[in-house]
């Protein structure tokens, strides 16, 4: 591990996907980048499956060949289970697009997390884990350095002409800055574990991502198998309707795996691991991408939901773009956030059309099957949403016949008898 310095270009904070990323590209051009996690590497985290799209940032990244050589299972698709147990058709990702960026991969976040960490310090950024951020400076409203607390208890201070926070959902920079808002529509929680010797369908040449409702529609389940035999399974609600007065969390994640006959069933007979874990409130955005000085990526910036697995696609894709940002603002000198932030609008509006998608979800009438029965023409554009293409030309075009179809199935459900 490199010694600390005590001035950098860049500093990057958080060893996740965006963090990783962004100090890789930074410091591949050239510039003094350092790169902190407030945990030892390698940590667990939550967010095993990937979007196809990624491959294109694992490709600019110099990992795609790790990743092939690696045990992690090939996701080939996505598949739906409604609440009264029928499965839609699964949406094979080389039946839209034959070329290998149409399939990806269901990770170990430890093991994934830390091959990216470990590539940032090949393209020579300075990589310090158990390292924590007790303090981003600003000197006025320009971010000027951190403060950092390393594994010893030693505090330093380090200068540097920006700061690039893949904080995660610590969200460090928009904390202190008030920027932060949580979504009201979308206060979810999640409990989830780990089985081993669950159900594996490899049919389609890999695994699957499945989400599944429970019967009241009150929660869904994630199901995606993993490497050594295991499959993540997690159910998601509402933060006060699975957290609050129903018992502990064991207990809720049973009395809901009960209601779901899609998940109950692909776990019969496996090994409940004892890894339970929570998490809550995690949708929210922030008011702006950066500043002067400043810029954030991944879950700093935002998260949305974990229904169509797209953190960390977002995460890897918001680093790139920031990347390619930063390397530009140290060159000529200007690290306005305007320059920082360059990236920021296209990408928003991108990712709006996943949040429609989330939304149409949680409207509960969102059947895929049925929809894509009666619009066959949307298939390939849904597809495309699933696969991570946000930035395709028309393919939000969906939503012009998917908003009014919502609200003929909600006006049908009000309907009396």
């Amino acid at each position: 591990m490199p010694e600390l310095l005590s001035e950098y270009d860049c500093v990057v904070i958080g060893g996740g996907p965006a963090g990783s990323t962004a100090a890789a590209l930074v410091a591949e051009q050239g510039h003094s980048v350092l790169l902190v996690e407030r945990e030892p590497m390698p940590r667990e985290h939550v967010g095993e499956s990937l979007m196809p799209e990624s491959y294109w940032v694992f490709e600019r990244l110099g990992v795609l060949e790790q990743l092939n050589k690696s045990c992690f299972p090939r996701k080939v698709g996505v598949q739906f289970v409604n609440n009264t147990g029928r499965e839609s058709q699964p949406f094979f990702f080389r039946t839209h697009d034959p070329r290998p960026c149409s399939e990806t991969w269901h990770v170990d976040r430890s093991e994934f997390d830390q091959m990216l960490f470990e590539n940032a310090a090949t393209k020579g950024a300075h990589c310090h884990d158990a390292t924590r951020v007790a303090d981003v400076l600003f000197d006025d409203n320009r971010a000027t350095g951190v403060r950092l607390i390393d594994r010893t208890g030693t505090e330093h201070k380090i200068a540097c002409k920006v700061v690039i926070d893949g904080s995660g959902q610590q969200t460090l920079i928009a904390n202190k800055l008030g920027i932060k808002q949580v979504n009201p529509e979308l206060k979810k929680a999640a409990i989830w574990r780990h089985y081993r010797g669950a159900e594996r369908d490899e049919s389609g040449g890999g695994v699957k991502t499945i989400i599944m409702h429970t019967s009241d529609k009150k929660c869904w389940f994630w199901y995606i198998p993993q490497a050594d035999d295991t499959v993540s399974v997690g159910c998601v609600g509402d933060n006060d309707y699975l957290l609050k007065g129903r018992g502990t969390p064991a207990e809720v994640f049973e009395q809901e795996l009960a209601k779901c006959e899609g998940a109950y069933q692909r776990v019969q007979g496996a090994e409940a691991l004892d890894d339970l874990r929570v998490a809550k409130e995690f949708s929210y955005s922030t008011d702006q991408i950066a500043g002067d000085g400043w810029v954030l990526v991944g879950d700093a910036w935002g998260f949305i939901d974990p229904v169509y697995s797209s953190g960390v696609y977002f995460a890897l894709q918001s680093a790139a773009l920031a990347a390619d940002c930063v390397s530009q603002a140290l060159t000529t000198g200007d690290t306005s956030a305007a320059q920082l932030g360059g990236w920021g609008p296209e990408f928003k509006e991108a990712t709006n059309s996943v949040r429609k998608l989330v939304n149409a979800f949680y409207s509960g009438e969102f059947r895929v099957g049925k929809f894509v029965m009666e619009h066959p023409e949307h298939q390939g554009n849904l597809t495309d949403l699933l696969i991570g293409r946000i930035f395709k030309p028309g393919v939000a075009m969906m939503f012009d016949d998917l908003d009014p179809w919502l609200d003929r199935q909600m006006s049908a459900m009000e309907e009396p008898a």
